[in-house]
């Protein structure tokens, strides 16, 4: 019998974005309910997630949290092209190396993103877009070698993917808008022709661009940021 599943997600937010990427590589049939985060969260999805975050996962009424807690969940229930199948060494070192791709991109490159935030200035945020591409250039660069054109010379999308690929539309998508410089794209191509070559292929993946509406995502980014500089 099929599994029951629904998920509780918001199609602006990046986070809940991984879930709907790794539901449609492994084309699991869903119910979803869209939480709006612009207002308190109600009685009733507290219930379900206490911290009012998503996405959640109700899976045969098992609540599951964390996006990448709800993704690595399905990729486990449902064996697929997303990671190797565990069993062996070289399955194991690949997934070590996804692990640790992601991990590399969240930590080294993306958490420079909360710095735009708090530029006061074009030029603090041009200073922030240069650090951005120095550490791409030399801590995620390298770990792209071998993409082709998905992570590790996968033909099809895999786990790096369906964790990055929602905060890499934003990545290409914002600077077009004037929500971030320009310069923190504008290098790529030579400086960092691994992770452009990349990503541009991921950025149009069908999986990836399911629930994308960058117009929307734009104006809620922006709005957002004001907000943000305005209470800074």
């Amino acid at each position: 019998m099929a599994a029951t599943i629904k998920l509780y997600t918001n199609h602006a937010c990046p986070w809940a974005h991984r879930a709907h990427i790794a539901l449609a590589e492994l084309g699991l049939p869903f119910e979803e309910e869209i939480i709006d985060l612009s207002v308190p969260r109600t009685a009733e999805y507290l219930a379900i997630n206490p911290r009012g975050l998503v996405p959640s996962l109700s899976y045969n009424g098992e609540i599951i949290t964390e996006s990448a807690v709800v993704s690595q969940f399905l990729i486990d229930a449902y064996p697929s092209h997303l990671v190797p199948t565990a069993g062996s060494p070289d399955a194991a070192l690949q997934r070590a190396r996804i692990n640790f791709f992601v991990d590399t991109y969240f930590t080294k490159v993306n958490s420079l993103s909360t710095k735009f935030v708090l530029a006061k200035t074009d030029a603090e945020a041009e200073e922030v877009a240069a650090e951005f591409v120095k550490q791409l250039t030399k801590e995620v660069e390298p770990l792209l070698a071998d993409a082709a054109p998905y992570f590790g010379g996968s033909k099809t999308l895999t786990l790096a993917e369906v964790l990055t690929g929602s905060f890499l539309l934003r990545l290409f998508s914002l600077p077009k808008h004037g929500v971030v410089p320009e310069s923190l794209v504008k290098d790529l191509p030579t400086k960092a022709p691994n992770f452009y070559k990349w990503a541009s292929k991921v950025i149009v993946h069908p999986s990836v661009t399911g629930i994308w509406n960058e117009e929307k995502v734009v104006a809620a980014t922006k709005a957002r940021l004001e907000k943000l500089k305005a209470q800074a």
